[in-house]
């Protein structure tokens, strides 16, 4: 009688055919609930439609309203090798041909034919400002030719392997895009230089940079932003180790040096500078 009792109430509260309610409520109190939720979740739709508004507003398709980058821009070396590390053998054709195709891929949107089609010839030594004017956008901005015969014995022209297949590699350094950047004060370019780490500077031997000087020009500064600058090529700076030692390890530090740019902290270890990791081979 009790289980009666219980299920009769179970099926009342789904449907009571006397008051006609359906849960507990009458179709005008399931209606006035339901109308309530349709018109707070529309309102909050729209708070939320018109914060992102008001949010968009905001934004600058073209550059970043907030810029949070570290003072010191990073720095990466090409080919990069497995993980930093270039190492092969000088007779064996296999062990450093896949350095010279990553070269060639790197360098190939620096051909100079492609430069002097898409880039402006600028004056060497000095920023190449492009303001806006007022509210007129001066978009698309126009950007710098870098040529890669700009890197003479490392531009993979007059030796098509980058010296790999003598021993005398070169390694390509390229200095990560900030937009706004101004790395130097007084007309002093920033520029690059390569030492040995720790106890291998008696193996380094010397080592040639290309522009002379391990020099970023000024003109292709400030960076204006990937859809500003579509055309936009970063300069690279190529290094080339003469006489290396053979058959050894060696570690290789190489750092920006700019008036304007502070040095890297220890934390970050590609801020302003890259280490690497040189072994050639030789059965000679």
């Amino acid at each position: 009688m009790a289980k009666d009792d219980k299920k009769n109430a179970w099926k009342e509260f789904f449907w009571n055919p006397r008051t006609r309610e359906f849960c507990g409520r009458t179709a005008s109190s399931w209606g006035l609930i339901l109308l309530f939720y349709l018109a707070f979740y529309i309102f909050l739709a729209g708070l939320f439609a018109l914060t992102m508004y008001v949010m968009l507003q905001t934004l600058d398709d073209h550059r970043p309203t907030y810029q949070d980058r570290l003072s010191t821009p990073g720095m990466m070396i090409r080919p990069k090798g497995d993980q930093l590390e270039i190492a092969y053998t000088v007779e064996y054709t296999e062990t450093w041909e896949r350095y010279v195709q990553a070269l060639n891929n790197f360098l190939s949107p620096y051909n100079d034919t492609v430069q002097a089609q898409k880039n402006y010839e600028c004056e060497p030594d000095h920023y190449f400002i492009q303001e806006d004017s007022g509210s007129l956008k001066n978009f698309p901005k126009r950007s710098c030719q870098f040529k890669r015969s700009i890197l003479e014995d490392c531009a993979g022209l007059s030796d098509r392997y980058y010296g790999y297949s003598d021993g005398k590699p070169c390694i390509i350094i390229k200095l990560n895009r900030v937009i706004g950047l101004l790395p130097a004060e007084d007309g002093q370019p920033p520029y690059v230089t390569c030492g040995a780490k720790a106890d291998d500077s008696d193996k380094l031997g010397e080592v040639v940079y290309f522009p002379p000087n391990g020099t970023f020009n000024l003109m292709y500064y400030p960076y204006y932003g990937k859809k500003a600058q579509v055309n936009y090529s970063q300069p690279l700076v190529a290094i080339k180790f003469i006489n290396i030692t053979m058959n050894e390890d060696v570690n290789v530090e190489c750092k920006i040096n700019a008036n304007n740019i502070p040095e890297g902290s220890e934390r970050d270890k590609f801020a302003g500078r890259i280490s690497f990791k040189l072994r050639i081979n030789s059965r000679d």
